[in-house]
């Protein structure tokens, strides 16, 4: 009998992987501008909270998915059950040669970027980047015990860190006046949420280790809503902690808010601490990338002949080693090639997307043909919840394909061919699959 994955993570576990991936850098970055799109402290703080509830919405979804059906791969599973093999190659060839390693080589190049500031060489960004991915690559072959407390520590660590930046603002003198509503724009609305979804991403993850979950069935419900909530109260209280010590005009116009805000009580350790934080939110958000998204390549390789050197789990290690490897020379090759941050792997958005609302059909298309599979947790709120999620997902379809096609419009050509490539792949390779395929 050949090895398969072990339930190995806790409820405390499965939360630190949702919270790990989710909090990355975005936080830091991209909070002026999301301020300034919104006009005032109001629009500012409401508008990550839409994004929480978009994400918790979601959330359930998975929930119900993901305990019905708790096998590795997660959207892979749900999308091949629901419109055949085909779909669930797509999605799992496109994670694994486009958008998977382009995520860990952004995140890794994030990671750099801050760590190069606080000891800089020549070539650094480069080196950090490849390094993170090759020791965190490493750690997660070596077990899951060693990836998973990899992730927890991180975790934890990033989590105070934003807590002690809500401290120093409560520390801070001298504060501003909060500045009134401004006016706020659709165009401004709609960039604001595309950002801030953006830095929700990653709560889905989870579901791609569902078979490796303790008692599934109730831990995989409780850490996507613990994971997703805590998110969301940290992002508001950072948040307030930006707009109560640096009022709402400077929080819009700071190239480094985090920074700004610690500087109000820590002037000259401010600038090497919010440096810190972010590396530590990186590596977190990486090792966590790393850790999932093997997953989703393990599950494809389990059906499809082609790939039956990833779809093998190593009795001796409990990891999915030959997954973890090619992920990791993919995302290498990236970070090798490009050299720099990779902005344009952000365009691979309207095919995460597009997945996204394909997963959350396939919950009514579920229901109606799995209608005989136990279901330990139902979605509370069917079907009202899944069509908000549905709608989400179409509205940020729409917004990242029209955002991509004035912006860089080649990015979507790539997206096509990426899946036009895989659709040919398995045109000519499912005859094959069809002898040996196992079932989801």
């Amino acid at each position: 009998m050949s090895a398969a994955p072990r339930k190995e993570l806790s409820l405390f576990d499965s939360t630190c992987i949702i919270v790990g991936i989710i909090i990355g850098a975005s936080i830091y970055m991209n909070a002026p501008l999301i301020a300034k799109c919104m006009g005032g402290w109001p629009g500012t703080l409401g508008i990550w909270l839409a994004g929480g509830l978009l994400a918790l919405l979601g959330g359930l979804c998975y929930a119900e998915l993901a305990t019905t059906y708790p096998f590795s791969g997660g959207d892979y599973v749900y999308l091949t059950r629901s419109y055949g093999r085909w779909a669930g190659f797509l999605f799992g060839w496109t994670q694994l040669m486009v958008i998977r390693p382009g995520d860990i080589a952004l995140m890794a190049f994030t990671f750099a970027t801050y760590a190069v500031t606080l000891f800089p060489f020549a070539c650094g960004h480069v080196v950090y980047a490849a390094g993170a991915i090759v020791v965190l690559t490493v750690i997660n072959i070596l077990g899951v015990k060693e990836g998973k407390w990899t992730q927890n520590v991180l975790t934890v660590v990033k989590a105070l860190g934003l807590l002690a930046i809500v401290a120093a603002a409560l520390l801070a003198a001298n504060r501003p006046p909060l500045a009134p509503q401004g006016d706020v724009t659709p165009g401004g609305v709609k960039l604001a949420l595309l950002l801030v979804l953006f830095a929700f991403g990653g709560w889905n993850d989870m579901a791609y280790v569902a078979a490796e979950v303790k008692r599934p069935e109730t831990n995989i419900v409780r850490a996507l809503v613990i994971g997703t909530v805590a998110v969301t109260v940290l992002y508001v209280l950072v948040n307030g902690a930006f707009l109560f010590t640096l009022g709402y005009e400077k929080m819009a116009a700071s190239e480094a808010v985090a920074t700004d805000t610690v500087a109000t009580v820590l002037p000259k350790a401010g600038g090497t601490l919010i440096g810190i934080l972010i590396c530590v939110s990186a590596l977190g958000a990486l090792n966590g990338m790393v850790f999932t998204g093997a997953r989703i390549s393990y599950a494809m390789g389990t059906e499809h002949a082609l790939f039956r050197g990833l779809g093998r789990w190593n009795p001796r290690l409990g990891t999915p080693v030959g997954a973890l490897a090619v992920q990791g020379a993919l995302s290498l090759v990236i970070v090798l090639v490009a050299g720099s941050f990779v902005d344009t792997i952000l365009y691979t958005a309207p095919a995460v997307w597009v997945f996204f609302l394909g997963t959350g059909v396939s919950l009514f298309v579920l229901r109606r043909r799995d209608c005989h599979v136990p279901r330990p947790w139902k979605v509370a709120g069917y079907p009202l919840v899944p069509i908000l999620f549905c709608a989400c997902c179409l509205f940020m379809l729409y917004s990242s394909v029209s955002y991509s096609a004035v912006s860089k419009p080649y990015s979507l050509v790539v997206l096509a061919g990426a899946l036009l490539g895989g659709a040919v792949l398995y045109r000519l390779t499912r005859s094959r699959d069809r002898t040996g395929a196992i079932s989801a």
